[in-house]
């Protein structure tokens, strides 16, 4: 069985074949906007921000898991491959549901090593750049709203999706 586990904008889109989907989370790992998007969500001269996880001893991070057709397998992964090649790169994580059952499975992270990692800033600042953005796959922004109402969705509370979603109706308020 092959498990992809989705934290950022696979939750509400993504965009290949799939078996089952579960609200799941994994341990040790905590959902950031740490991440620029030069390709997607903002372009090389004004990147837009998007999730990537950081480890933390005690954090979670809840998201979405999808089981694949084994027959997709390869070509699913091949695509996700692609779509997360700034920087993301595959690793293995332990996938728990809300029935307390787990399985093994894949996520992408965007560790600091890479071009692309810009690392935290001030929510305001992030918020200003989120509302500014827009790229290739839309405005920043929609990232945002999207990823905070999917979690909504889900009953799950982000402090810093939340915190963020705040700041740039505000921002976009004044």
């Amino acid at each position: 069985m092959s498990w992809i586990f989705g934290y950022g904008s696979l939750i509400w889109r993504p965009a290949f074949p799939f078996s089952k989907s579960r609200k799941a989370v994994i341990r040790g790992w905590r959902r950031r906007f740490w991440q620029a998007s030069p390709d997607h969500r903002g372009v090389p001269d004004a990147p837009g921000r998007v999730v990537t996880l950081v480890e933390e001893a005690e954090a979670i991070c809840w998201g979405r898991a999808f089981l694949l057709h084994e027959i997709d397998r390869e070509r699913v992964i091949a695509q996700l491959d692609e779509r997360e090649k700034n920087g993301y790169r595959q690793i293995f994580v332990d996938i728990e549901f809300e029935d307390a059952s787990s399985e093994k499975g894949c996520t992408y992270i965007a560790g600091p090593g890479n071009p692309s990692f810009i690392g935290p800033a001030p929510v305001v600042e992030m918020a200003a750049q989120i509302s500014a953005a827009k790229g290739p796959s839309g405005p920043n922004v929609e990232y945002l709203r999207r990823l905070a109402d999917a979690l909504r969705d889900m009953n799950v509370h982000d402090d810093e999706v939340h915190s963020l979603s705040l700041a740039v109706e505000q921002f976009a308020g004044s």
